[in-house]
């Protein structure tokens, strides 16, 4: 049987890699010594791919050599430069190119998607989401209920884990759209929940909430670039996500919506609009009478920043040149498990895991709660991050570690465990 716990057994796992060579296509920070980083912090700001520079640096140039000209000039002009991402994103989460378009930041795209997808009534008017939601999740509903008029305490319904449970029951969930769902507007929960790992069931919870006549949308801020989804085929009607986690366009870079195809067409729908949404070819008249585009294009308000832009195509390419989303979760789940592994074998009763195990309810994300007896999670993360781990805490005692597989290998996993454990053992 073979050791899992060296260096050895985990550098063999890496030749066996078969998409080992794109970490050569990321910088990877280094510490004073000169090593490199033993970087697993991707859920929260990846890496920047090497092409990066060369993508911004060409935008950098049309500007100096074209001015205005260069919306319309060179191999990738402004004017349509979103255009030239649709189809990568689309992919990623398992939607058609029409139905994702890049744009603004994650919470200003939730709060665009519940100007039309949160149509509140006195009936109607309940939004579903978790207790433990993001913080500016949870802010962006609170003020959406305000802003209709209703009272959050009353119109915000919170799905709970249950006593001595850290993470969330799909058939609680479930349950309430059962018990509740004539009275819910809308349903917003995450794809990956982010400070436990788990990935909660979205085509079943899709499935339920528009069978009650709810519409459904996702934050998917730790899911896309870490699982596979399908949106178009699950029918969810939005979702919204940053890209600078595991897609890795830098930190602040424009977010990323999808609309369905089926509300395309809607004119009943609310809608805050602005030039950038309005129908292209007829867009330069400059007249005053808005026209959607046929696309989740049409919730565009403003022209995006293009350098943001270049960034997102250089990091939609490095997961391109890797083999595409599926070649990223096929190895994700592997090393994922192999760091599970470890900390199962050589910390029992000093770690526990609160990340569902099954690979269907979990991404990269590992979140660690430690147990040794007298032992603050604080000081621990302390202590590794001395050694040269980088990876989050999370109040009240959570450690986030995340091997994201276009950057992450083996032996990143065995020297977290073999650090962490050593931190433990000197306390």
């Amino acid at each position: 049987m073979n050791n899992l716990f060296s260096l050895k057994y985990a550098q063999e796992l890496d030749k066996q890699d078969p998409i080992k060579h794109m970490r050569d296509e990321f910088h990877i920070p280094k510490q004073e010594n000169g090593d490199d980083e033993i970087y697993l912090c991707g859920n929260s700001l990846g890496l920047q791919p090497k092409r990066t520079a060369e993508y911004l640096n060409y935008e950098l140039k049309q500007w100096q050599k074209l001015g205005v000209k260069g919306h319309f000039s060179g191999d990738y002009p402004w004017m349509p430069y979103h255009e030239f991402l649709a189809d990568e994103s689309a992919k990623l989460v398992g939607a058609l190119p029409s139905e994702v378009v890049c744009m603004n930041s994650l919470t200003a795209n939730l709060h665009f998607m519940m100007v039309s997808f949160y149509q509140p009534d006195t009936k109607r008017n309940k939004i579903l989401i978790e207790d433990h939601a993001f913080p500016s999740d949870h802010y962006a509903v609170e003020s959406q209920i305000n802003f209709h008029g209703f009272d959050p305490q009353e119109s915000m319904l919170l799905a709970k884990t249950r006593d001595g449970e850290e993470t969330l029951r799909t058939e609680d969930i479930l349950q309430i759209i059962k018990n509740q769902g004539d009275e819910i507007a809308l349903i917003l929960l995450p794809g990956v929940q982010y400070y436990t790992g788990e990935v909660l069931d979205m085509q079943a919870i899709t499935k339920a909430g528009q069978a009650k006549g709810c519409k459904v949308g996702f934050d998917l801020a730790h899911a896309a670039g870490n699982i596979i989804m399908k949106l178009h085929d699950w029918n969810v009607d939005f979702a919204a996500w940053c890209s600078y986690k595991y897609l890795n366009s830098g930190p602040g870079s424009v977010a990323s919506c999808f609309v369905h195809e089926n509300h395309h067409n809607n004119k009943n729908l609310h809608r805050f609009s602005g030039w950038w949404g309005h129908d292209k070819e007829t867009r330069f008249k400059m007249e005053n009478s808005f026209i959607p585009m046929q696309s989740a294009e049409a919730w565009q308000v403003s022209n995006p920043p293009i350098l943001s832009l270049a960034a997102i195509r250089a990091s939609l390419d490095t997961v391109k040149q890797a083999g595409g989303i599926a070649a990223l979760r096929k190895k994700s789940i592997q090393l994922t498990a192999y760091m599970r592994e470890l900390l199962e074998q050589e910390l029992p009763g000093q770690i526990g895991i609160i990340t569902p195990q099954s690979p269907q309810n979990s991404g990269a994300q590992l979140s660690l709660i430690v147990k040794a007896k007298g032992v603050d999670g604080q000081s621990i993360f302390d202590r590794i991050e001395a050694r040269g781990i980088t990876c989050d805490f999370r109040h009240p005692n959570v450690i986030r570690v995340a091997a994201v597989p276009l950057y992450n290998s083996y032996t990143d996993a065995y020297h977290f465990v073999a650090i962490l454990k050593d931190s433990l053992n000197e306390v």
